[in-house]
């Protein structure tokens, strides 16, 4: 009779609800009926009721009949409400109500959906949220809508939270609108077939859709076949559907967990050049070439596939199917010929009744009471499980009579038996493997005669078996999951961990299980489970790891593998390189490779770059694949030729670091004879070179001319060889001339290609280089701005960081609080502040409530020094870093709100409500890695001043070496001038290697200038002196400096002839020297050794190495008068020195020196950097060196020159061309081998001590050139395969990732892979 009844209501409210809906279709109404209202009392369901008046067909919105609304008979999280509505209905919104008059109200419950009453999917929101909010009190109506309609059949409600002072009461009602569909069933052996009409078929924009529900995880959906290249399949594999194109287009994957038995919609749409996908909610656009940007299908197979690709015919359900406009199910239904129906075909969707059941967290458990009288000779227990994680309980039950307990569980993604008998070894079996897969498996363990086997997936994921010489009966209580926390260990044991995942298809002993009962509270007890539901979640179906990184997953949160990504965090969001070359300087770096990325936490990757940090400029350089002088060979039959130049950037990378550049320039250069360039500006262009993004534009003009003047150099400073013309090449001598200078109009950098048209005439000859992109001078490091008031701001846009956002800045303050950043939304903030003069705090709130990190700090950050702050915010955690300090974390929930929403202005320096402003200065301020212009806002904002000044106080250490920080209007810089060392930070050692007939000599014709305890009279009288130098050397004895006066008073440093070191001090004519001797031994063993000297009056102290200092006295005068000059190596002048020093000086010295600093006089610095100023005189061959450090960095060269400006000059030199011409870094690398090889072996054969020397000549005997000489490359922090070359750019050959930027995971070896940059000489083709 109750069947009857459901059967008669259910046709009535099909009825009912049509006739509503078709109504409201008629006269335009939306989709919100109310469903619930009409129904009859039998549509009515729940877990329990209070009393007879508090039965669930109370449960109407606004009604008062029984005890008004539906109570349960004990309030707890396992109740619920279920409405059948009657039919499959489109619903679009819940509403709750309290029970009338009463203090019974929820404040919050989870809504569920099923077409059959069983099987339920729960509702989510879409940050997956599945608690819905309640009500306040039991009169008022809560309405919510949802988000995406859900198509179902039955309701069903299960609170969460109620009034603490009362109990459930719930009224309700849903709102929504019939749905119709046409549904086919296809067992796994039948089909659909559809045969296109015959003539054209051609379709531009085409488009096929559907829904399919199916509990297998495999099969072909839907393949299109027509002639040539077009065809179209659609198949689930692994739970997952992809979409495969023609043969050789990857397949295309979109989806998870597509076997859940649950509808899931799907559209392929042909628009323009691609496809789109959609699975559900999520899209993917798929680009098509031009071939196939167009459908050509002859048929079209549903629920089958031929081919290899085939994964055999579909089972499940299909609903809606529609094919450019035709809905093949409809049209099967009625039997259209051009539709034939193959196998066993319904159309209706029958599904199947499996009751599973979902065990959501570490306290979950199922007891099952089992009979005792269990077979003897034969058991077995089976299930069906999916999970992501790698371990947990899936049962545990006694042996008979106690004796023993069996395990079955999870361990390490495999399946594992463990059986404990007492007086017995414990039994052990594993099988199967990547159980954690989220796919169903099955299990099966069996025991029989005395056989026992444990199965996977059927045996095909492997079956191990044993022999146990004792009984294994199943019965008294099985536990699945896990075991319950309270009560006696006695019953359950489980040393495993719990269980997460899903169960179905429980077996004992062969028979299937009913859980129903169990949920009806009739058999067994359980906690924390979920029955006839599978709620498994792919949290990395939609991934939030970014930057390539891949997604694993567990069953309550995700996890990125960042590895070889070039980003980290959480979700691999924030890059681990630094944005530009300036920053990378500005955390102590010298010259050398980096990693660059540009945008950091952007889109655009992480590049290698040369960096080259001089003391004027930081150069970011960017090679091509031809930077050498090329000579030009004409091609046979005539023409213009062309070149070609690809960068080792991406243009994007290139484009990024133009952009950010202050400046940036490009040497553009021709070398000519009888070859014009661009002849004359009213004459017919015979060359050009395009420039700029893309492929570039062409360009007119040349080096050191104005964009657009079809002038070169010499034309705009009207000094070229012909005044008639604007290049020197364009007046076509017999000459060898040339045309060069610098490209800096940053809008038509780089140079893409060249074309040069006049090189075919008899006698025509020319020569091109296009040099290296380089850039200095980034705009982003130090935009800054002063806040002088704390009411003052500045206000940008709205921050767009919904999943993932961070921010990073630098600020210095006196003030102990204050807000650095602020935006807000309708309930969602973000803001960071100072707080107090140690505390940083990074606050926000996504929906789950305010959140906040802090941190705090062991010293003060109102002192007036740039400190750095990095924070972030994604969906899985909150960090907050300072300075160097370790990050201080906050795990988000896994199943909160994860959209951070803002809508208001976004305050720098202060908030909407102008209070606890921020006064002070910031600057470099980034949001997910893009620089807020501070200065610009500034200038237009009042009480905010573009700009800070102080940058010493906080970066001042990094000028080592007595270098001298200098303020600059943005950044700052070391002063040098009285340091031995040079480079950006005083850093580079300034050595060379001397030979016998070497000789430096620095007159001191200036006052020299006192440092530290030095003090120097006006006619260059000295009492006390500070001198500092390195040297290597084999030889002794030998003379390392000599210090002469006009009065016959001088100082000698030298090494004797026991390789001791002696200090000769000769203060007064009329007696002998003085001589210090140091005791430390060995000096000439050719290793480096550092000399400290020092004498304030007649007291003098000698330091060599880290040995003690040792003190002397001088017995003479105490005053070095009118010292005249300071000579290195040889002495040229020696006749009235003793005859011991005489010959010493006239000897010379061999070997290397470095460092030499004389008070503030660095004479070998002076020599080698500055010639042409300095009071220095050099004889004999000095060549400058790395010999003076043992941690060599063989890019640590001077500024590079440029012929910027330079007209060049007519001759009859040929030009020197490199003449290696491949497209290939390995024969370049070759190459160079053989060139350093070359270069050591005649090293080798001139001075046996220095092995590993290359030089270049000093032109003129003074301009220094770089030299390898003994340092030991492998104790340096970054290494590089060292090389000669002629300027200060980078060579082009392999090098090794610098150490301290290497990702984390690499670190561990020494060397990294080598990174092969693009050959610099390659011939464009």
């Amino acid at each position: 009779m109750e069947l009857w009844s459901k059967e008669v209501w259910g046709i009535i409210a099909r009825v009912a609800l049509m006739l509503l809906s078709s109504s409201g279709a008629a006269r335009g109404e939306p989709c919100r009926r109310p469903l619930v209202s009409a129904l009859p009392p039998a549509a009515f369901s729940s877990s329990s009721r209070a009393s007879g008046s508090h039965g669930p067909a109370f449960a109407k919105l606004n009604r008062r009949e029984g005890a008004g609304g539906w109570s349960p008979l004990s309030s707890d999280p396992y109740q619920w409400l279920e409405v059948d509505l009657g039919g499959r209905t489109r619903i679009t919104a819940v509403a709750t109500q309290g029970r009338y008059g009463s203090s019974d109200w929820l404040t919050s419950y989870q809504l569920m959906f099923s077409d059959s009453g069983h099987n339920w999917k729960q509702y989510r929101q879409e940050d997956s949220i599945g608690a819905l909010p309640g009500n306040t009190n039991a009169d008022s109506v809560v309405q919510h809508k949802l988000q995406h309609p859900v198509i179902a059949r039955h309701v069903r409600l299960l609170p969460l939270d109620w009034n603490p002072h009362g109990r459930i009461g719930l009224r309700l009602e849903t709102y929504g609108c019939s749905y119709d569909s046409d549904v086919v069933s296809l067992d796994g052996r039948s089909s659909l077939l559809f045969r296109s009409s015959p003539g054209p078929r051609r379709t531009p924009a085409a488009s096929l859709s559907l829904a399919f529900k199916t509990p297998r995880n495999s099969g072909t959906l839907v393949q299109a076949e027509g002639r040539s290249e077009h065809s179209l399949t659609l198949q689930l594999q692994g739970g997952r559907l992809l979409l495969l194109l023609p043969k050789g287009r990857r397949p295309v994957s979109l989806g998870s967990l597509l076997d859940d038995q649950h509808w899931h919609h799907v559209s392929v749409e042909l628009r323009g050049d691609g496809l789109n996908l959609t699975v559900d909610s999520s899209s993917l656009w798929v680009r098509l070439p031009p071939r196939l940007a167009h459908w050509d299908h002859a048929q079209v197979s549903v629920g089958a596939g031929r081919g290899l690709a085939s994964r055999g015919h579909f089972r499940g359900c299909v609903e809606n199917l529609v094919y450019n406009g035709l809905n093949l199910v409809q049209l099967a239904e009625k039997k259209d010929q051009r539709v034939t129906v193959q196998g066993d075909v319904t159309f209706s969707c029958a599904e199947p009744v499996s009751v599973a059941m979902t065990f959501t967290s570490a306290q979950s458990f199922l007891r099952l009471p089992l009979a005792t009288e269990a077979p003897t000779t034969e058991a077995s227990v089976g299930l069906h499980f999916r999970t992501w994680n790698e371990a947990g309980l899936l049962l545990t039950f006694d042996l008979p009579q106690r004796e023993g307990v069996v395990w079955l569980y999870l361990s390490g993604a495999r399946l594992h038996l463990q059986i404990h008998k007492a007086g017995r070894a414990p039994l052990e079996l594993s099988a199967g493997s990547a159980l954690n897969d989220g796919q169903w498996h099955s299990m099966e363990l069996v025991s029989r005669r005395g056989h026992l086997s444990v199965a996977v997936d059927g045996g095909e994921g492997a079956t191990a078996h044993a022999s146990p010489p004792f009984l294994i009966a199943v019965g008294g209580q099985l536990f699945l999951g896990g075991c319950p926390a309270e009560g006696s260990r006695r019953l359950c044991m489980n040393p495993f961990e719990a269980f997460q995942g899903c169960m179905r298809l429980l077996t004992v002993h062969n028979q299937p299980l009913d859980l129903i009962p169990v949920q009806q509270a009739l058999m067994g007890n359980y906690s924390h489970l979920q029955i006839d539901m599978c709620g498994i979640l792919d949290r990395c179906s939609q991934s939030h790891c970014e930057h390539g990184g891949s997604c694993r997953q567990s069953w309550s949160n995700f996890h990125c593998n960042c590895s070889g990504t070039g980003y980290g965090g959480a979700t691999c969001h924030s890059s681990l390189y630094e944005q530009s070359c300036e920053a990378y300087k500005h955390r102590g770096n010298t010259s050398g490779y980096y990693y660059i990325d540009v945008d950091g936490s952007g889109p655009i990757g992480a590049q290698l770059m040369y960096c080259n940090m001089t003391e004027d400029h930081t150069w970011t350089v960017i090679q091509h694949n031809n930077t050498a002088l090329t000579t030009l060979r004409p091609a046979p039959g005539g023409g213009r030729l062309s070149a070609h130049f690809e960068y080792a950037s991406q243009d994007d990378q290139l484009a990024a670091v133009i952009g950010q550049s202050q400046h940036c320039e490009q040497e553009l250069s021709y070398h000519c004879r009888k070859s014009r360039l661009l002849n004359t500006p009213d004459g017919p262009l015979l060359s050009w070179w395009a420039g700029g993004p893309g492929d570039g534009q062409v360009q007119t003009y040349w080096g050191g001319a104005p964009p657009g003047s079809q002038q070169c150099s010499c034309g705009l400073q009207e000094n070229c060889v012909d005044p008639r013309h604007s290049c020197n090449c364009d007046a076509d001598r017999g000459e060898w001339a040339h045309d060069s200078g610098l490209l800096t109009h940053k809008q038509t950098l780089p140079v893409r290609s060249l074309v040069l048209g006049d090189v075919h005439r008899p006698g025509s000859e020319g020569a091109y280089r296009v040099g290296p992109l380089r850039c200095h001078g980034d705009k982003n490091v130090w935009n800054a701005a002063f806040f002088d008031q704390e009411t003052s701001y500045l206000h940008f846009p709205t921050f767009h960081g919904e999943l993932s956002a961070d921010v990073s800045f630098l600020f210095k303050t006196s003030s102990s609080s204050g807000v650095f950043l602020e935006n807000l939304g309708i309930r969602d903030f973000l803001r960071i502040e100072l707080c107090s003069s140690t505390e940083v705090l990074l606050s926000f709130d996504v929906g789950n409530g305010p959140t906040e990190v802090a941190m705090t700090t062991a010293f003060p950050l109102n002192d007036d020094r740039w400190h750095h702050v990095r924070a972030e915010r994604n969906v899985r955690e909150a960090s907050l870093r300072l300075d160097e300090l370790p990050a201080a974390t906050r795990e988000a929930p896994a199943d909160g709100h994860i959209h951070l929403q803002l809508n208001s202005q976004l305050f720098i320096g202060g908030t909407a409500s102008r209070q606890r402003g921020f006064r002070g200065c910031m600057r470099s301020l980034r949001l997910n890695g893009v620089t807020l212009d501070l200065e610009g806002r500034a200038g237009i904002t009042p009480g905010v001043q573009a700009g800070c000044s102080g940058h010493c106080s906080s970066y001042g250490s990094l000028c080592q070496n007595r270098g001298r920080c200098v303020e600059r209007t943005s950044s700052f810089s070391c002063d040098c001038s009285s340091s031995a060392h040079s480079g950006a930070f005083c850093d580079r050692e300034v050595s060379a290697s001397f030979k016998s007939g070497t000789s430096v000599s620095y007159a001191f014709n200036e006052v020299i200038g006192s440092s530290g305890s030095s003090s120097v009279s006006s006619d260059l009288d000295l009492r006390a002196e500070n001198l500092s130098l390195s040297f290597r050397s084999l030889q002794s004895p030998a003379l390392l400096l000599f210090v002469g006066s006009s009065r016959r008073e001088y100082l000698a440093l030298l090494l004797n002839q026991h390789d001791m070191l002696e200090v000769r001090y000769r203060l007064d004519s009329s007696r002998a020297a003085d001589i210090l001797r140091s005791k430390v031994p060995n000096l000439a063993d050719g290793h480096l050794h550092a000399v400290v000297l020092s004498r304030r009056a007649a007291a003098a102290s000698v330091q060599i190495d880290q040995n003690p200092k040792e003190d002397f006295n001088l017995t003479s005068d105490v005053e070095f008068n009118s010292v005249r000059s300071l000579v290195l190596g040889r002495v040229p002048d020696s006749a009235e020195l003793d005859p011991e020093l005489s010959r010493l000086a006239s000897v010379g010295f061999t070997g290397c020196l470095s460092g030499v600093l004389f008070n503030s006089v660095s004479p070998l610095k002076a020599a080698l950097l500055h010639p042409d100023t300095s009071p220095v005189v050099v004889t004999g061959p000095l060549v400058q060196s790395i010999c003076g450090s043992t941690s060599a960095d063989p890019h640590a060269a001077g500024t590079r020159h440029h012929l910027s400006g330079q007209s060049g000059s007519v001759g009859t030199g040929q030009p020197e061309v490199n003449a290696i011409r491949r497209d290939s870094a390995l024969i370049g690398g070759v190459i160079a081998v053989a060139v350093f090889v070359t270069a050591s072996a005649l090293a080798v054969a001139a001075r046996l001590l220095y092995r590993r020397k290359a030089t270049r000549r000093r032109r003129e005997g003074k301009t220094p050139k770089p030299d390898d000489n003994g340092g030991s490359s492998e104790e340096h922090k970054e290494y590089f395969i060292q090389e000669v070359w002629t300027e200060t750019e980078p060579p082009c050959f392999t090098v090794k990732k610098p150490a301290e930027h290497r990702p984390a995971e690499q670190r561990a070896s020494q060397l990294l892979s080598p990174v092969v940059c693009r050959d610099c000489t390659r011939t464009p083709s």
